[in-house]
C-alpha cells in the first residue's frame, strides 16, 4: 500500500471490480484514451488477467485501486509496467472525483514510492489535448518530451 495525505493505494484485488465498474463508467474518460467503459464482468476478467500478473518474466505489472480516506471509497486507478528499469505510468480518477487533485497527488505517490525501487525513469504518455493529464504528469514531476507513440506526448522523469 502507498500512502499519501489523502489517499491509499491499494494494491489491486478482483474483488474491486464491482466497484470499480461503477466508479469507470463513464464513457467520457474513454474521450483521450479510445473504447468504452467495461462491464462489470469484463472488468472483472480484466482484473483477474492484471492480478496473475504479467506473462513475460522480464516485465512487471503493478496496479493500485485508488481510496479516497474521507469517502471510504474507491476513486480510481493508478499503474506501473515495470520493464528494462523504467516505469510506464498511468492513472485515472471517476469523473464525479475530478478536479480535486486526486490524480496528481496518487500520481506523486506513485513516483515517489519508484523512487524507491530499481527503476530509473517514469515515463507516461499523454494525449496532447488532454490537458488535465499534462498537469497530473507536471504535478509529478515528469516533463514532456518531443517524442510521439501512437499520437500521445512521451512524459518522462529520471528517478536517481
Amino acid at each position: 500500500m502507498i500512502s499519501t495525505e489523502r489517499l491509499d493505494l491499494l494494491p489491486l484485488r478482483v474483488e474491486h471490480a464491482a466497484e470499480m465498474a461503477e466508479v469507470l463508467a463513464d464513457p467520457a474518460l474513454h474521450t483521450f484514451i479510445g473504447g468504452a467503459p467495461l462491464s462489470p464482468q469484463a472488468l472483472l476478467s480484466r482484473y483477474e488477467r492484471l492480478a496473475a500478473g504479467s506473462p513475460d518474466p522480464a516485465e512487471q505489472w503493478l496496479n493500485w485501486v485508488i481510496s479516497l480516506r474521507a469517502e471510504g471509497r474507491l476513486v480510481g486507478t493508478v499503474q506501473a509496467t515495470i520493464a528494462d528499469r523504467t516505469a510506464e505510468i498511468a492513472w485515472v480518477v471517476g469523473t464525479p472525483w475530478q478536479g480535486r487533485g486526486i490524480a496528481s497527488e496518487a500520481a506523486r505517490g506513485l513516483v515517489g514510492w519508484l523512487t524507491t525501487q530499481p527503476v530509473d525513469t517514469a515515463v507516461a504518455h499523454v494525449h496532447p489535448d488532454h490537458h488535465a493529464s499534462a498537469a497530473v504528469a507536471t504535478s509529478a514531476g515528469l516533463s514532456a518530451t518531443g517524442i510521439r507513440h501512437d499520437g500521445e506526448v512521451r512524459w518522462q522523469r529520471p528517478l536517481h
